[in-house]
């Protein structure tokens, strides 16, 4: 692992603790940046980081569910995976591990979490993508993507549509090209009424 795979965002209270969980981290292979606290973690992180956070419940300030809470309040995505924390499961945790906590536990939880992070992040860019082709399409080149999409023919759509089977050739032509599709099948693919 190295830190394209994403970072763990370590955050406890206890220095004894983060410091014995970053070493072991390491060790295995994973990038941690430590933080002492909640409000710390919340000013340094950017959500274009790609990672997961591992807290700690209890600490003073913001607890690790009242972080996860306002991570959710902010719509920032990071899987979080909590120390001594069953409640964090009911509001959304990755997973959470008592204490004291086997490390090989530790470390194959953190690794999923970060699995899941890149593909979250992957998923979400790809959809960014072609949101972005899809965007170019004209209002009537989006009409006939999803008439093309239900199942009709060119000729279908054009008497539909009032207009040549030719004018509907083309359109699908301009449509196949901003979208970078080779086939039909493909194309279908791309229309977002489709999934």
């Amino acid at each position: 692992m190295n830190d394209q795979d994403g970072t763990v965002f370590l955050i406890d209270d206890d220095p004894g603790v983060r410091d014995a969980l970053a070493l072991l981290l390491s060790l295995k292979g994973m990038s941690t940046q430590p933080f002492a606290t909640a409000d710390s973690f919340i000013e340094a992180y950017r959500p274009e980081r790609a990672g997961c956070v591992l807290t700690d419940l209890r600490m003073p300030g913001m607890t690790g569910l009242e972080l996860q809470a306002e991570l959710a309040a902010r719509h920032v995505e990071v899987p979080f995976v909590v120390l001594t924390a069953r409640a964090a499961l009911k509001n959304g945790a990755f997973d959470f591990l008592e204490k004291p906590v086997d490390d090989a536990q530790l470390v194959e939880v953190l690794r999923n979490a970060l699995r899941a992070d890149r593909e979250r992040r992957t998923a979400s860019s790809s959809r960014s993508a072609a949101d972005a082709r899809l965007a170019r399409l004209t209002a009537r080149e989006r009409e006939i993507l999803a008439l093309l999409a239900a199942g009709h023919q060119n000729r279908e759509i054009a008497t539909q549509l009032e207009i040549s089977p030719r004018t509907v050739e083309v359109h699908k032509a301009r449509i196949m090209e901003k979208l970078d599709c080779h086939s039909l099948a493909e194309l279908i693919r791309m229309n977002p009424a489709a999934g």
